[in-house]
């Protein structure tokens, strides 16, 4: 049975890790990447950069499926707009779960999320669209996390926690349970959040702005 071709969209360091999950998942065929104008033809992991955003519309006839690659640090507002540019587009995102990711059956993943190696979602979690939850992040029991979340290397979110739309939670840091997180939050690495934050915190672990 032949695979189905995906073009990813983003042609940075994450696409690099998005291809080798992608690759073991072993659904897809990645036809290409979607990088910026200089990029063209450039190659990743063996795979080239066959177009700019400008392209879509044009490779939407031949590959429906589509991938946000680009990554997500200080803002969730490019990997968004991408998304709902391709949605319009008529693209189906799918849902991409490491072999080596554990996702319990009792809990949901949304349409263009990307689960990645050694990652762990446990069992009432609700984790939305268009997220990156990277390499050894720990989701804990009946968490939520909102749509176009990046929770980062080795981050543990604990239960019953909540996590608003668009929030970016650092590499190694650690969100206690039942707390909350408002939308568009960033936390930074390795830092351990103990009470609730509103939308747009900014925390470093000594202040919030």
């Amino acid at each position: 049975m032949s695979k189905l071709g995906l073009i990813l969209i983003g042609a940075g360091g994450h696409a690099h890790a998005c291809i080798d999950v992608i690759e073991q998942h072993g659904g897809y065929q990645i036809s290409g990447l979607i990088g910026m104008p200089d990029e063209m033809h450039d190659h990743h992991l063996g795979y080239a950069v066959i177009g700019t955003d400008a392209d879509l519309p044009k490779l939407a006839k031949t590959t429906p499926y589509a991938l946000i690659t680009l990554g997500q640090i200080k803002t969730p507002a490019h990997r968004t707009r991408l998304y709902q540019q391709v949605g319009a587009l008529g693209y189906q995102l799918p849902t991409i779960i490491a072999p080596t990711a554990y996702v319990s059956r009792h809990a949901s993943i949304g349409a263009g999320t990307i689960v990645m190696h050694g990652a762990i979602v446990n069992a009432g979690a609700n984790v939305g669209k268009n997220c990156i939850i990277n390499t050894c992040a720990l989701i804990e029991h009946d968490v939520t996390i909102a749509d176009h979340c990046h929770i980062s290397t080795g981050a543990i979110v604990n239960g019953n926690t909540a996590i608003g739309s668009g929030c970016f939670v650092g590499s190694g840091s650690i969100i206690k349970e039942g707390a909350s997180l408002g939308q568009n939050c960033v936390v930074g690495m390795g830092l351990a959040v103990r009470h609730n934050l509103p939308d747009n915190a900014q925390y470093a672990g000594y202040k919030i702005s």
